[in-house]
């Protein structure tokens, strides 16, 4: 009589303890939901906010520079939020990094007002970076293997977008601007690595330009997130 009298306080206990646990899993699994749903809001409205201003961006651009964009061979990609001026060997010498008369005068007339845009109160806060990139061919003399021709195109792109930049900041209208300059502003030459494909072949003539672009905070956001998703990924695939 006393063991089973045992044995029948025993099983309650049980129960308590599974009924415990179960309560703690439930409140895992909603914190683990509720923390889900944050992060998917949290991504939704960074892509939001990352959409409005790249339009909003785009839109006064494009007003700005309309009636220009055919005259200097340019254009802006909504996309990426960079003007593009294409064919740089007419700004430059061939195989030079000086900058010819005409560049100058395109940059004297374009840099001023594209950096009011950008340094207004409008959009200053919303700037990560303005970067002046340098982008060739694959082409270089014959007798230069890939990697050769690679690397002295490098050199010539990033000669290049340091003398632009030079350039730009050297205006004496980019004064009250100089502080936003050096805070945001910079000069990346990227040889071929971006090189124009179109149906799978090289269009060299595309591929030769100089591009204007602008990086927000809301990307930079999103790509910090999309870092630590593909580290999480492959932490587990690791496991």
């Amino acid at each position: 009589m006393s063991n089973y009298i045992k044995n029948d306080d025993f099983w309650p206990s049980i129960s308590d303890l599974m009924s415990g646990l179960m309560i703690i899993f439930m409140f895992i699994a909603i914190s683990f939901m509720t923390q889900i749903s944050n992060e998917k809001q949290i991504l939704t409205d960074i892509a939001s906010e990352y959409k409005r201003i790249k339009i909003s961006i785009y839109r006064e651009l494009f007003k700005e520079f309309e009636a220009d964009l055919n005259e200097w061979n340019a254009y802006i990609d909504q996309e990426t939020l960079s003007i593009k001026f294409k064919e740089p060997d007419v700004f430059f010498e061939q195989g030079s990094s000086r900058l010819n008369n005409k560049f100058k005068e395109i940059l004297n007339d374009f840099f001023p007002r594209y950096i009011a845009i950008l340094n207004s109160g409008k959009y200053r806060d919303e700037i990560e970076e303005v970067r002046i990139e340098g982008h060739t061919s694959t082409e270089w003399t014959n007798r230069s293997t890939p990697i050769e021709s690679y690397f002295k195109n490098m050199e010539l792109s990033q000669n290049r977008t340091r003398s632009t930049l030079h350039y730009v900041m050297s205006l004496n209208s980019m004064k009250k601007h100089e502080n936003f300059m050096i805070e945001k502003v910079t000069a990346n030459g990227l040889s071929y690595s971006k090189r124009i494909i179109l149906n799978g072949k090289e269009d060299k003539k595309l591929s030769r330009r100089v591009e204007f672009r602008i990086r927000t905070r809301a990307e930079r956001k999103l790509e910090q997130i999309l870092e630590k998703v593909n580290k999480e990924s492959d932490k587990n695939e690791v496991n």
